[in-house]
């Protein structure tokens, strides 16, 4: 019995012991800064006629928003990359089958439509990415921080 209340005793000060590594100390943290914020632009452009409106203003409305998302997912391309799945059939050293799939995913945010236009049948969008407007967007969110010091209490 006194070996067993021995062995209790040990345990619960190894456990005391332990979290008392967390309380006896105090940790600064500072903020992480990057040296330059690159500025990425990306065009979308998307034909008028092509799009499937009743009439002449609503298929410009529908080439708006085509080539905004069409920017859109270039400018996730260029952040993110491009995926790309490719498949090739050969039958006597000769290519019978060819599939080539690309696909994007990622999420854009702070991007701005720098100019949005016609060009004859084609409606254009330029978006700008600004990562210094990102970079203080995702610091509201998950500041980056890194220890600035850490003092020992006793």
């Amino acid at each position: 019995m006194f070996m067993k209340n021995l062995g209790i005793a040990i345990l619960l000060s190894g456990f005391l012991a332990s979290c008392s590594q967390f309380t006896d100390r105090h940790i600064e943290y500072q903020q992480e800064t990057p040296v330059s914020f690159p500025v990425i632009t990306a065009l979308g452009v998307a034909p008028i006629s092509a799009q499937q409106g009743s009439n002449d203003t609503q298929r410009m409305l529908l080439a708006m928003r085509a080539s905004k998302l069409e920017a859109y997912r270039e400018l996730a391309e260029r952040v993110y990359g491009q995926r790309i799945d490719s498949q090739n059939t050969l039958h006597a050293m000769v290519a019978q089958n060819d599939v080539l799939e690309a696909s994007v995913q990622g999420v854009i945010r702070g991007a701005r439509v720098v100019k949005s236009y016609a060009v004859e049948d084609t409606y254009v969008t330029e978006l700008e990415l600004d990562f210094a407007e990102v970079y203080a967007t995702l610091q509201n969110i998950q500041p980056k921080q890194s220890i600035r010091s850490v003092r020992y209490l006793l």
